[in-house]
């Protein structure tokens, strides 16, 4: 006779794995306790292992618990209740990734698989990102990183805020244009790739504190991780000197370089290559002479 409590018979069960329910105890063994499944077969009756009890229990009691499937895929029960509700987006550590996919740590017992079809990006272990729960075609738990409209419809306006400001946030995510944060307040905050650090890979889930350029009309911003233009400049001078120094003070870039070979070997835009450069003209460090930037004498 197969085990009822096997793959074969889950669907004819009144309960699956996922679900969060309140269940008799209808007794107990030195293995922990057994919960009413409510087929009226005792052979449905699901565990209770005395490792998933945050209190003793017995026969009589009613307990709230959450159900999964243990390695041998019978249904199982814990009172370890899971932070999220099916439907609901929450922002979670990945617990572990394999050929099959990942697992994504819910609060619960168990690990909720993350399909590669719901990944976005590269995941790793213990990177934490933004989810929303659901269950497969065959009722069972998963998770997806697909949550950009889900976001964007729990999120509000932002208020009371200023071009200059700061926001923090999560990355959820990344499009060829640059990438999108949900802020700790609940705001969408849009981050251009030119405004990005060249030298630092944004990842999904990754936590940025970026200053505000632009506030849009339907309360979404803008935002930069460069430095004032300013302060900018300072920094961008000084790699403009370096490289200088590492080629004997001379360089085939200047004024007239194109935009795309600036922003490849200097990671920033061409205004800004000439803004520093005309700092530093300015200061005497430097000179043009038939398309070469040239380091004077230090």
């Amino acid at each position: 006779m197969k085990d009822s409590r096997g793959p074969e018979m889950e669907n004819e069960l009144k309960y699956k794995a996922g679900d969060v329910v309140t269940l008799k105890v209808v007794r107990v063994s030195d293995m922990g306790a057994f919960l009413d499944a409510g087929t009226g077969n005792t052979s449905d009756d699901i565990l209770l292992h005395k490792q998933q009890q945050d209190t003793p229990v017995k026969p009589g009691d009613e307990v709230r618990v959450y159900l999964y499937l243990d390695p041998h895929k019978r249904l199982t029960a814990s009172m370890k209740l899971p932070k999220m509700k099916e439907g609901q987006l929450g922002y979670a550590k990945v617990i572990s990734v394999t050929r099959d996919g990942g697992f994504v740590d819910i609060g619960a017992e168990r690990g909720v698989f993350l399909p590669y079809t719901e990944m976005l990006g590269k995941v790793r272990p213990d990177q934490k990102i933004w989810i929303k729960l659901y269950r497969d075609k065959s009722g069972r738990p998963a998770v997806t990183m697909k949550v950009d409209k889900d976001l964007a419809k729990a999120s509000k306006p932002i208020e009371d805020a200023k071009v200059g400001d700061s926001v923090t946030g999560t990355i959820y995510n990344i499009t060829k244009e640059g990438f999108f944060i949900f802020t700790n307040d609940r705001h969408i905050a849009f981050l251009h790739r030119s405004e990005a650090d060249p030298k630092r890979y944004l990842s999904y889930g990754e936590q940025v504190t970026a200053r505000i350029t632009f506030i849009r009309e339907d309360g979404h911003v803008d935002v930069s991780l460069r430095k004032q233009k300013e302060n900018a400049m300072v920094d961008d001078a000084q790699v403009i000197l370096e490289t200088l120094r590492s080629r004997n003070g001379r360089m085939p870039y200047c004024d007239d370089t194109p935009a795309e070979i600036i922003k490849t070997k200097f990671g920033i835009s061409k205004a800004a290559f000439k803004r520093a450069l005309g700092r530093l003209m300015k200061e005497g460090k430097i000179y043009q002479e038939e398309g070469w930037t040239i380091l004077k004498e230090e």
